[in-house]
């Protein structure tokens, strides 16, 4: 398989049947949700599905964190071009059907901050393990949108309805210690032992009996695609919420770094 095509995501073979797949530059700043990034997600589940080097993929972020959440320029976009808020749709869309629907195992090591579409393929991975410094944050509705792209498919199945509205709705941060603890990741691990623990399952897991591992994915996963639609419909209002005055006020917020001002919903809401 050729990932040459990839730019923004770093494809490397660590070892026979491991491919390792890094946001961000070593050293560099935290890796952000550009467009390019945002369509890689998206894409290259289905690369690996058909790859057949590639038992597991480890999924990992260089530099200061995991991952940022979407690049602000391209939020912007969003909100004023019908072209650009389709195509997002569709690709995030399609980053939470093909992770869930790769027959190969997924392993995310996540650490520091963990937002926006890398952190969908954190907490969807098959092993998600987390660095106690890990800071899991949904900040979909300080942005003014409903949280849409994974939240609703995958949150309350990992951690349960309680918490998944309390992070949700509040957009409060959820360390890496506390996130095992409820159940939203599989494993923490310290900071420095997080790409050896990450490497170490994967191995495990490409030792393992493919079929066996695959059809288990496979059945598993079917929870996930049973709660397809309130997914779809997130996702959906998500989108929808990119057009209104909330969405607006949430992107000059962050840009002025200030605390938002929402305006009211209207009476008939």
């Amino acid at each position: 398989m050729d990932y040459t095509r990839y730019k923004d995501l770093k494809v490397r073979r660590l070892e026979p049947g491991i491919l390792e797949l890094v946001m961000g530059e070593e050293g560099g700043k935290l890796s952000t949700a550009t467009e390019g990034l945002h369509k890689e997600l998206a894409e290259i589940w289905l690369d690996i599905d058909r790859d057949p080097e590639t038992r597991v993929a480890i999924l990992r972020g260089a530099g200061k964190g995991f991952s940022a959440g979407g690049d602000l320029a391209m939020v912007e976009k969003i909100t004023q071009d019908f072209e650009a808020r389709a195509r997002v749709w569709r690709e995030a869309r399609d980053l939470v059907y093909n992770l869930i629907n790769c027959s190969k195992m997924v392993v995310s090591a996540m650490h520091g901050p963990a937002v926006g579409a890398g952190l969908v393929a954190g907490l969807l991975a098959d092993v998600s393990i987390a660095a106690k410094n890990a800071r899991i944050i949904d900040g979909h509705t300080r942005l003014g949108v409903a949280a849409g792209d994974h939240a609703a498919i995958v949150w309350p199945l990992l951690c349960g309805m309680a918490k998944a509205k309390y992070y949700l709705l509040l957009c409060e941060q959820v360390s890496g210690e506390e996130a095992e603890r409820i159940g939203l990741v599989s494993l923490c691990c310290e900071e420095a032992e997080l790409q050896a623990k990450a490497l170490e399952v994967a191995r495990k897991l490409a030792s393992g009996a493919q079929t066996a591992l695959r059809w288990t994915k496979y059945s598993l996963n079917n929870w996930l695609r049973m709660a397809g639609p309130s997914f779809d419909a997130s996702l959906a209002l998500e989108i929808l919420g990119f057009t209104g005055p909330e969405a607006k006020e949430g992107v000059a917020s962050l840009r002025e770094k200030r605390k938002p001002s929402f305006p009211p919903p209207p009476d008939d809401f």
